[in-house]
């Protein structure tokens, strides 16, 4: 991660890395024509996303954090390709891509205010010195862990509510994985922006000294990143997934693959499950850190 911050979220939201999962929802017809394929790369999503979020626990670097995030959110999207749902994985690229490009943007305004500093062990406090960013860096945060109404909640729980309506063993070892992840997901997005904002300070005092806000030319990207954090995901969602969407008709289900409208008849309890992970783990980060 010693990249620039502004390529670094080309990179991760638009570019490279979710380049792979562009290529297999493309591919549809062709993964479509083989089961044990679908198997596997479902299989290899599921297990990418709880071990890159249970990597994101123990990082230190600000950037390195958001990473591993991207990785986690990357498997999400390859076990629901793996499950046949390729419009729900373009719904969630899509939506991460505004997410994750926001927060990789304030974490550069943040690294840059503080003379290039990444650790996150070496900051805190910094809440009333980068009020913009801080702002920014939380609606990020609660969009990736899914907080409901917010952009990365339609997409994440569509994804994980598909995986538990397949009602078999791959569905449900992938929607466990996935409500784990959502655990860790929780658990780190929480400690990164407490370490970094509310935390008292453990940086050096000349950081201190010469910490800014970024100028009005940085910040007003994180705006626009942010209100599409906030309204992206409910202003699309109809546009990419259900069944009347151009998006479901542009790629290739076999028909005992769909169950779209079986993930709508779920009890309540079952949809609410990655909200209680994500709630759980929040809770897990303030005992652990004895926030209260």
């Amino acid at each position: 991660m010693e990249g620039p911050t502004p390529v670094s979220a080309l990179i991760h939201a638009a570019t490279l890395v979710v380049s792979g999962v562009f290529l297999i929802i493309r591919c549809s017809i062709l993964f479509e024509n083989s089961e044990s394929v679908l198997m596997i790369v479902s299989i290899v999503g599921a297990l990418t996303s709880f071990f890159a979020a249970s990597v994101g626990l123990f990082q230190n670097d600000l950037k390195r954090v958001i990473a591993y995030s991207t990785c986690s959110q990357l498997g999400y999207m390859i076990f629901i390709s793996g499950l046949s749902h390729y419009s729900v994985s373009m719904f969630h690229l899509a939506n991460h891509a505004v997410f994750k490009a926001l927060l990789f943007l304030s974490a550069g305004c943040v690294i840059h205010g503080m003379s290039d500093e990444q650790d996150l062990r070496k900051m805190g406090g910094l809440l009333h010195l980068f009020p913009v960013s801080s702002v920014m860096i939380l609606i990020g945060s609660l969009a990736l862990v899914g907080t409901p109404f917010l952009t990365g909640f339609y997409s994440k729980d569509c994804i994980l509510e598909l995986a538990f309506a397949k009602h078999g063993a791959f569905g449900n070892f992938c929607y466990f994985l996935g409500c784990s992840a959502a655990f860790c997901t929780s658990f780190y997005s929480f400690r990164l922006f407490f370490l970094t904002f509310v935390n008292p300070t453990n940086t050096y005092k000349k950081y201190i000294e010469n910490a800014h806000e970024a100028p009005i030319r940085m910040v007003f990207p994180l705006i626009i990143l942010g209100l599409g954090a906030i309204f992206y995901g409910f202003l699309s969602r109809d546009l990419i997934i259900g069944l009347g969407s151009l998006y479901f008709n542009s790629v290739h289900t076999n028909f005992y693959n769909f169950n779209l409208v079986d993930s709508e008849f779920l009890p309540a309890l079952i949809k609410n499950v990655p909200f209680i992970f994500t709630i759980v783990g929040a809770f897990f980060f303030f005992t652990s850190y004895k926030l209260f």
